[in-house]
């Protein structure tokens, strides 16, 4: 039996996938450090990851087991971060496929379990939150067979092992009896047992593709990759080959291979492990390293295009410069193209001006997520509503698709219905589970734009979306989307209880008494669909017969709070969402 193996783990946006991982990181002994302090979620340590309940970012884990090094990946469960997900399949041999015991296979376990697959990886199916008091084992499981069906796999692909699990409780086995469950070693057995190790063919040249990037303070600039073949020692002179087939040979100045979660030096790497080399400053995803005297570039990383633009640009509110802390059109241009390092799914175009830049992305979420990134790094930014990509092809436009699933209270299937079929999406599926409705629609991406937030407020935040890229397909006619009106600010001040108060009459207010705002500057939404000023900071004119408090005991109603993705949503093409630091406020071009 070989000492390797790699597994990418496969599964929806909070069905228990980091758990599991916690899990195994602590059946194994590993030594974790000040982690082990944590109790759980070892490996969403970006904050944004804890707090949304996703992984974003592909990161790597090493555990031993029985002599055996097994290397985890840990692969984002959102299509928006497909390019992350393409990338980490390259490294595995095989993967989990982690299903919660009451939702059955999800949208984003979907377009995952495609892509593993198309690369024929061998999938073991762990069914988690057996401990769940509504689980529905056997219905899962049905349903998991449709899923494999449904996506083409092979004979040997639907014949998959099984594993049920509760992965809090460190628990796994092959049969679903939670109470005679000891640990999590079954699981463990299984993975070596079926997932195939690595070819090594440590007799061939050099070669290894850097499918991530990493920075240290001390080493630089970190490629991580799987050595394909061959065998590579610290200090050893490679050849680097970029995507456009230029080589260069450069020394590697620190080897290192993953134990835990940290990265450890050592003298000497073979075929099929996952290395972190340092020593190339130009290193970028998709390059090849391989052997100095006999160069073999490998094939390029295929990434789907981007399907949503945005345009980034400076700030110029009468508030720019206020809140951030890089502000200008060098901080951003330098921080945009950074970014492209390690994000391949990612584009970066020069605007109009000097002062904005295209960014193009696979859907909202993984632009809106860079956004928030920088936000939070202190870059102050506008941004303009998202628009589709269109395709040319054969002389005929298309445009991007996507297949969306909703699921609401059954009393909101009709306003579902009704929104829809406002925006073009055909229905292909809708079925009743007790008091919910699932819907399963077709829908240009174009008319889902803003729908998200619209079906947040109009299903009092019961409603659920996923969606997932369905391909381009001919232009969709007609497509209506939520008309809209804002209450905009007829002057530059501090708003005041009063003014709020005649404004708030004429629809929902995003500010609260006591804010700055500035003249242009969208303070609500209007009850009905066109723009409407209204003065937020006037005050109440006081005379000898009159104080204060007399006149009125309307009361103010609390104001809508908006967050990233909200605004970006609301906002229409006159529009612009103003980003720093401290505050999303939305406000008029010009």
């Amino acid at each position: 039996m070989s000492s390797l193996r790699n597994i990418a783990i496969i599964a929806h946006v909070d069905h228990g996938k980091t758990t599991l991982v916690d899990a195994l990181l602590r059946q194994s002994k590993t030594n974790l450090g000040k982690l082990e302090e944590s109790k759980d979620l070892i490996l969403d340590n970006n904050d944004l990851e804890r707090e949304r309940g996703i992984t974003i970012f592909s990161k790597n884990a090493a555990v031993r087991y029985n002599e055996v090094k097994v290397n985890i990946i840990d692969t984002p469960g959102h299509a928006d971060f497909g390019g992350e997900v393409e990338r980490v399949l390259k490294m595995a041999d095989g993967a989990l496929l982690l299903i919660d015991a009451q939702e059955g296979p999800m949208p984003q376990t979907r377009f995952v379990l495609k892509k593993a697959l198309e690369k024929g990886l061998k999938v073991i199916v762990v069914i988690n939150k057996i401990d769940k008091p509504n689980a529905r084992i056997e219905w899962v499981l049905e349903k998991t067979y449709e899923l494999f069906i449904d996506l083409g796999a092979n004979d040997e692909q639907i014949n998959f092992p099984v594993i049920y699990a509760a992965a809090k409780l460190g628990k796994a086995d092959t049969h679903k009896d939670l109470e005679k469950m000891q640990d999590i070693r079954p699981l463990f057995d299984t993975i070596l047992q079926e997932i195939p190790a690595p070819e090594q063919k440590l007799e061939q040249p050099f070669q290894m593709h850097v499918v991530a990037l990493s920075y240290d303070n001390f080493k630089g600039k970190i490629a991580i990759g799987r050595i394909y073949q061959g065998s590579v020692k610290q200090g050893q002179s490679v050849m680097h080959i970029d995507r456009q087939g230029k080589q260069a040979v450069q020394k590697i100045t620190a080897l290192m291979t993953f134990e835990g979660l940290a990265r450890m030096e050592t003298e000497t790497m073979g075929g099929g492990d996952i290395a972190a080399v340092a020593g190339f400053d130009s290193v970028n995803i998709g390059d090849t390293l391989c052997d100095k005297d006999n160069p073999q570039p490998l094939p390029p990383i295929d990434i789907e295009p981007p399907t949503v633009k945005m345009t980034f640009g400076v700030n110029s509110s009468p508030f720019a410069g206020r809140e951030g802390q890089w502000c200008t059109s060098r901080n951003l241009r330098e921080r945009l193209y950074r970014e492209l390092d390690k994000d391949v799914a990612l584009k970066v175009e020069d605007g109009k001006s000097a002062d904005e830049f295209i960014v193009s992305g696979r859907g909202e979420l993984h632009l809106s997520i860079l956004i928030e990134t920088m936000r939070r790094e202190g870059y102050e930014l506008q941004v303009s509503r998202p628009e589709v990509i269109m395709k040319e092809e054969e002389g005929v436009s298309k445009e991007p698709y996507e297949e969306i699933w909703v699921e609401v209270p059954e009393t909101y299937s009709g306003m579902v219905i009704e929104q829809m079929g406002m925006r073009k999406g055909e229905m292909l599926n809708m079925r009743s589970e007790g008091v919910t409705t699932h819907f399963h629609f077709l829908i240009a991406t174009r008319g889902l734009i803003g729908y998200r937030n619209e079906l947040l407020v109009s299903t009092r935040g019961t409603g659920i979306l996923n969606s997932l890229f369905a391909g381009y397909k001919a232009l969709a006619v007609g497509i209506g989307s939520n008309p809209h009106g804002s209450l905009v600010a007829f002057e530059s001040g501090k708003t005041n209880t009063y003014g709020l108060l005649n404004a708030q009459e004429r629809g929902i207010l995003f500010v609260g008494p006591g804010e700055d705002v500035y003249k242009g500057q969208v303070v609500g939404e209007n009850a009905k669909p066109e723009d409407l000023s209204v003065n937020v900071c006037k005050t109440k004119q006081l005379s000898n017969m009159r104080s204060k408090g007399d006149g009125t005991s309307e009361a103010l109603t609390p104001k809508r709070l908006v967050n990233l993705e909200q605004a970006i949503e609301y906002i229409g093409d006159d529009e612009l969402v103003e980003v720093t630091p401290k505050s999303i406020r939305m406000r008029k071009r010009g």
